[in-house]
């Protein structure tokens, strides 16, 4: 996909820019112990248009700098978290990951919903984890297979799309390779993807045909996530994300 505007088109107005919902994101802040915790900096990286930095400005004391690559996704984040009245908690950064400033060991908290793909799960870790105080929490949802086996079809779909997919086994074996203890595990239930990402992205699919003139780079990314839908809908008992939280020892 070379054009980002379409990307960007697809997804600015969506609350999710990919699996997830508010109640897992108190899931995962249960598990964390972070709750009894204030005066936490926390990065959320990959924050899209900043469903998960909204959830973690209001339930934590903290200041909250939330990490895009897409300036645009950020300006939504801007427009939700005043209506929110959470504004003054959050910092945006329009960055991409090879270019975080974060310190070594300067975070309580690294929050990544659906974003650590983009270094791969292994590399992501070994990063994010070294930005983090000694008993500071990772927390990120990563593609999982939640079977030990899986349709063909479905496998070579991801391995193609994302090598790194694996068992929930497996990623916990990388976390604690990176001297991280595992403290929450779970995978997304169904309603993550059809209900909060899949059924709101599928009703943008007309308006960005139309918005760009029925380009064939628009057609084909409509065509590539109608594929990747029907894919989840034949086989959701296979994979789904796995939300991970850890903490550094």
């Amino acid at each position: 996909m070379d054009d980002p505007r379409l990307i960007i088109d697809l997804h600015k107005h969506n609350a999710r820019l990919g699996p997830g919902s508010d109640a897992m994101t108190r899931r995962a802040l249960e598990l964390s112990g972070l709750l009894e915790r204030d005066k936490l900096e926390v990065a959320d990286l990959g924050c899209g248009t900043g469903a998960s930095t909204m959830v973690l400005a209001e339930e934590l004391d903290a200041e909250i700098t939330a990490v895009d690559l897409f300036a645009d996704f950020l300006q939504e984040l801007k427009r939700r978290a005043e209506a929110r009245g959470v504004a003054s908690r959050i910092t945006t950064v329009n960055a991409s990951f090879d270019a975080l400033t974060f310190a070594a060991e300067s975070l309580d908290v690294v929050w990544s919903e659906g974003a650590i793909y983009n270094l791969g799960f292994s590399a992501g870790v070994e990063a994010w984890s070294r930005l983090l105080k000694p008993a500071g929490v990772l927390a990120v949802s990563e593609l999982t297979w939640i079977t030990a086996e899986r349709p063909a079809e479905l496998d070579d779909h991801w391995q193609a799309a994302y090598p790194e997919v694996d068992t929930a086994s497996a990623k916990l074996a990388i976390l604690e390779q990176h001297g991280l203890t595992p403290v929450g595990y779970f995978p997304l239930p169904p309603s993550c993807w059809l209900e909060h990402y899949y059924r709101p992205l599928q009703a943008r699919f007309a308006e960005l045909l139309e918005q760009h003139d029925h380009s064939e780079e628009a057609r084909a990314l409509v065509a590539a996530e109608q594929g990747e839908i029907a894919l989840y809908e034949r086989y959701r008992d296979y994979v789904s994300y796995g939300f991970y939280v850890a903490r550094r020892l």
